[in-house]
């Protein structure tokens, strides 16, 4: 594993030399400073597990079979890719939300001279995608549903964060609309699509499969998805920042959260004024209450037996 990930750094810094010297835009020394500076700060910093599944989703595929170094490098290029996507996810969520810290260091647009520029850094890293894909894959004939593969990825996931969005707005806070089907939606859509179906998608275009014929893999990556944003949402409320690397506003911001649609399911009239009064403020003493209620209802021990219901 040390080896694999030591790969596959060794292959970011040959796409982000590629990408820093792109012949269709021509750098000054300063703008390709603050490219630099921007990839390293948000791309490689996260766990990187989205872009590793897929040389390991590969391997599989290829059933044990000894992997070229051309293969190797495809396969840790595709990987990058996700990562390029999660960074511009990352980077824009931030500003939406609000955020100070992301992977234990203050949020990109919260860095000095920064700011909104930010944004304009996101749509970088979303270009730099076809910009890989292109120079690596558009002799492949998997190319065309590569790049459908991103496309229709991205756009579930904006989908996604579009459906959280909106129900947050302010001024229409209203607790009765939130729900597990709900909860649901958003993180097929938001997170388990890019995060769990792509990486196995990109393997298996590089296998050569048709991902018509693999429906089922799609559906059960979805559930893997879903459990996994129950876990996050948890390690969002009760998750220590130094462990985590960011500070959980889920309470503050509103948030369709798993905790809070199991606790709506679960508690009695008492409780549920509770939440209702306190669920969505900014306020220490409001998030504090909440905790003390999703402690009450044992939520931590009913986060290991999730189900769609």
């Amino acid at each position: 594993m040390t080896d694999l990930k030591s790969k596959f750094l060794e292959v970011y810094s040959v796409l982000k030399s590629e990408l820093l010297h792109d012949s269709a835009f021509e750098f000054t020394d300063d703008s390709r400073q603050w490219v630099d500076r921007m990839l390293d700060y948000n791309v490689p910093g996260g766990k990187l597990n989205r872009g590793l599944s897929v040389i390991d989703s590969y391997k599989l595929l290829k059933e044990g079979k000894e992997l070229t170094d051309d293969e190797v490098f495809l396969a840790c290029a595709l990987g990058w890719c996700i990562e390029w996507l999660q960074a511009y996810f990352l980077v824009l969520d931030d500003i939406m939300d609000s955020s100070h810290t992301r992977r234990g260091q203050p949020c990109w647009f919260r860095k000095p001279k920064v700011g909104m520029i930010a944004i304009n850094d996101g749509i970088i890293l979303r270009n730099h995608i076809p910009r890989i894909l292109k120079k690596h894959f558009r002799g492949k004939p998997y190319y065309v549903d590569l790049l459908d593969l991103f496309n229709e990825v991205e756009f579930q996931t904006a989908c996604g964060q579009m459906i959280d969005l909106i129900t947050t707005l302010e001024g229409e806070k209203d607790l009765s609309k939130y729900s597990l089907p709900l909860h649901h939606r958003i993180v097929q859509y938001k997170t388990a699509y890019y995060s769990f179906y792509l990486p196995v998608a990109c393997a298996l275009l590089m296998a050569g499969e048709n991902l018509d014929n693999h429906t089922d893999v799609k559906n059960i990556l979805i559930e893997m998805g879903t459990y996994f944003q129950v876990q996050d949402d948890y390690l969002d409320c009760f998750g220590h920042p130094d462990v985590i690397g960011k500070i959980g506003t889920d309470i503050e911001d509103f948030k369709c959260s798993w905790l809070v649609v199991k606790a709506l399911e679960l508690c009695n009239e008492e409780q549920k004024k509770l939440l209702y009064e306190n669920y969505g403020k900014d306020d220490p003493t409001c998030v504090a209450k909440v905790k003390e209620l999703y402690e009450a209802l044992n939520l931590q021990s009913m986060r290991a037996r999730v189900t769609r219901s």
